[in-house]
């Protein structure tokens, strides 16, 4: 399958050497950049806000928009705090370098985003989520009590599962366990409407932090931490977050301007994804969950299949050049009731 270089931005269709083809990849899962009102909110905060903002959060020239919106996603997550940073990658660093050295011990799900993994320790990949889970309670009743860190992602977009963590609260009654969850494809998606799934977590009895991107489902150039007010202002006191430039303001602003908007295509990409989940439930070879817009299919024939009547879908090594390649289909808010009937006719065809 070739690479498309292309010289605009990515939409529903992208148009290549002549050729139109439906996009069926990526992370944009609600599609919100592609909504002529959203854009236009945007662009309104952007002449006000600027395009970037460079400067430390501490220094005396702030913004009000970085607080408010810390303040207002963390009420509508259910957390007591949250300190939005420029990236989830910085998010994700920033998490558990503050929770690492408070623990005795770190169990990490084989799925877990490279962005919470503390420096030289990694998941055994042989094991699946369930087994992993296993193995946690099975370790939680040999161990003497002490402190823990559990490090997994809400979701696995690899495999289009989404994790459930209620178990963590049986470990929680011998030790002190510290929860910290990557929310990347969450946000927007899954969990409390667009806020992710730091109130489905949430449990007195473990010391619950989030962490993620915001810009795969809700389109922000930004990062977050959800978390108990303690913990996130003394984040706040490190050099990592006073020392990095925060995400865009004018994006953030566009968040609450544009609510309504969110909503919608919230609405909409859980319903093409039971849609669409309904459409391939006789394709044995594609999987996925009803509540995620991500499937995967196995035969590696299928993307350039695909790609010769008009689609393109996931067909690339992830997450290094050596790793295997991943065959997915991802929907998105902009796609239409069509789209996923024209591509569920493609993949009938190719299977015949």
């Amino acid at each position: 399958m070739k690479t498309y270089k292309l010289q605009g931005r990515i939409g529903r269709k992208i148009s290549y050497e002549g050729k139109d083809y439906l996009y069926f990849t990526g992370t944009s899962y609600l599609g919100i950049d592609q909504v002529p009102e959203y854009e236009a909110l945007l662009l309104e905060n952007i002449r006000k806000w600027g395009f970037n903002h460079g400067l430390s959060r501490v220094n005396t020239v702030r913004l009000d928009v970085f607080e408010e919106f810390e303040e207002r996603f963390a009420q509508g997550a259910k957390a007591e705090a949250a300190a939005v940073v420029s990236s989830g990658y910085l998010a994700g660093i920033s998490a558990w370098q503050h929770l690492f050295p408070q623990v005795e011990t770190c169990w990490i799900a084989p799925d877990t985003h490279p962005a919470i993994l503390p420096e030289k320790i990694k998941p055994d990949f042989q094991l699946n989520f369930m087994q992993w889970k296993n193995q946690c309670l099975e370790l939680s009743s040999s161990l003497t009590p002490q402190k823990i860190l559990i490090l997994g992602n809400a979701v696995d977009p690899l495999s289009s599962a989404i994790h459930d963590y209620s178990w963590v609260s049986e470990i929680a009654k011998k030790h002190e366990v510290f929860l910290l969850i990557d929310d990347s494809h969450a946000f927007g998606v899954i969990g409390e409407g667009l806020f992710g799934t730091y109130g489905t977590h949430l449990d007195p009895s473990v010391n619950l932090m989030i962490s993620g991107s915001l810009g795969k489902g809700l389109a922000m150039p930004a990062g977050i931490i959800l978390g108990k007010k303690k913990d996130v202002e003394e984040i706040k006191s490190k050099a990592m977050f006073i020392g990095a430039s925060p995400g865009s303001p004018a994006n953030l602003q566009t968040f609450w301007d544009a609510h309504t908007i969110y909503q919608e295509q919230h609405r909409k990409i859980k319903e093409l994804s039971a849609t669409f989940h309904d459409q391939i439930r006789d394709l044995s070879t594609i999987h996925g969950n009803p509540e995620f817009p991500v499937f995967i299919y196995q035969e590696s024939t299928w993307a350039e299949k695909l790609e010769a009547k008009g689609f393109i879908t996931s067909s690339f090594p992830y997450p290094e050049p050596s790793s295997p390649k991943i065959y997915r289909i991802v929907l998105s808010g902009f796609h239409t009731n069509q789209d996923l009937f024209d591509l569920t006719a493609a993949l009938h065809e190719i299977i015949q």
